[in-house]
């Protein structure tokens, strides 16, 4: 029996002030759970117009154009199939194992990527992941990451080591170190951030720091280089909200450096310094998601007791960021 297809119809007003970007990378960053080459398909089917006219995918974006998108939709697969994506796995055992996710992999089928996502992909690796979680999308599953965030995610082969692994994410005894390149230079090289986190009133997909709703989250960052007008700065997580490091680095004039949805993609920190723009939009050009690496974690492995700690190599975008930024 053939899908049925439906849409989902995106209308976006550029404001004025806006800088110019091609349009296949604005929408990349501006559409939820988009990737680049997905919103190239779509321009190139004349699915996407500008001030109601078919454009190609370099198209500029500019202050005071209308952009309308049509996506095709189809309704949730019963079942996840397995399909075969390349996997950079660090560690693995008959219980558990280590991926190191890369940036623009979505960690389990959700509405717009119900393919090309990490379960998929593990599901072509091994037979055996655990079905604890209620969602049957999500087989192994123990923790996620942002799409457009890159770095370490731990998956369970069984209920008993996927209960065993969640405990110690639920009393925080996990062991978890984040890099990050943020705008801007820190008033303290060690600090930390307490502040609730809730959904904006404005978009709900978008989070807010609030003083009298949301849920409590705590934030440790230590600074490990400063740059001119950026920092590459280590955070632990004390709590594990959605979005968590980047709105608390938005919230103290620190966003992180590329986020499109919390001010990274625009000067924050040192207008005053020469050609600024130029070599922003050249760094904003190599960095094209949120620079934010889940680089190491370490856990009690629940069958031997044995205290195991991971690291994983920061991905090439993010290395050329820091080389370029040194220079």
């Amino acid at each position: 029996m053939a899908k049925l297809v439906t849409e989902k119809k995106i209308h976006i007003e550029i404001p004025a002030g806006k800088k110019k970007e091609r349009i296949d990378l604005f929408l990349t960053n501006s559409i939820e759970n988009a990737s680049r080459t997905r919103i190239q398909k779509l321009i190139k089917a004349e699915c996407v117009r500008v001030n109601g006219e078919v454009i190609k995918a370099n198209y500029i974006v500019n202050a005071g154009d209308i952009i309308d998108v049509v996506i095709p939709t189809v309704p949730r697969p019963e079942f996840t199939e397995a399909e075969d994506i390349p996997l950079d796995i660090i560690y693995e055992d008959e219980y558990l194992l280590l991926v190191n996710k890369a940036a623009g992999m979505v960690a389990h089928p959700s509405l717009g990527n119900f393919t090309g996502t990490l379960v998929n992909a593990l599901l072509h690796h091994t037979n055996k992941l655990s079905k604890l979680n209620e969602e049957p999308t999500r087989p192994g599953i123990v923790h996620r990451i942002d799409k457009e965030t890159s770095g370490i995610l731990l998956v369970a082969k069984d209920e008993w080591t996927h209960a065993q692994l969640a405990k110690q994410f639920f009393h925080h005894t996990i062991d978890r170190e984040y890099w990050a390149v943020c705008w801007g230079i820190f008033k303290d090289p060690k600090g930390e951030i307490i502040a609730n986190i809730t959904r904006s009133n404005k978009d709900r997909k978008v989070f807010t720091v609030s003083e009298t709703e949301g849920k409590h989250a705590h934030t440790f960052y230590e600074v490990l280089k400063e740059f001119e007008f950026a920092s590459l700065v280590k955070l632990k997580l004390m709590t594990g909200r959605t979005h968590q490091i980047r709105v608390h680095l938005s919230h103290i004039n620190r966003p992180i450096f590329g986020d499109p949805v919390y001010g990274g993609r625009r000067i924050a920190y040192g207008l005053e310094l020469p050609k600024m723009k130029t070599r922003v939009d050249n760094l904003l050009d190599i960095m094209t998601r949120q620079a934010l690496h889940a680089k190491t974690l370490g856990f009690i492995h629940p069958k031997t007791k044995e205290k195991l700690f991971f690291e994983s190599e920061l991905p090439e975008d993010f290395k050329l960021l820091l080389e370029k930024l040194k220079r």
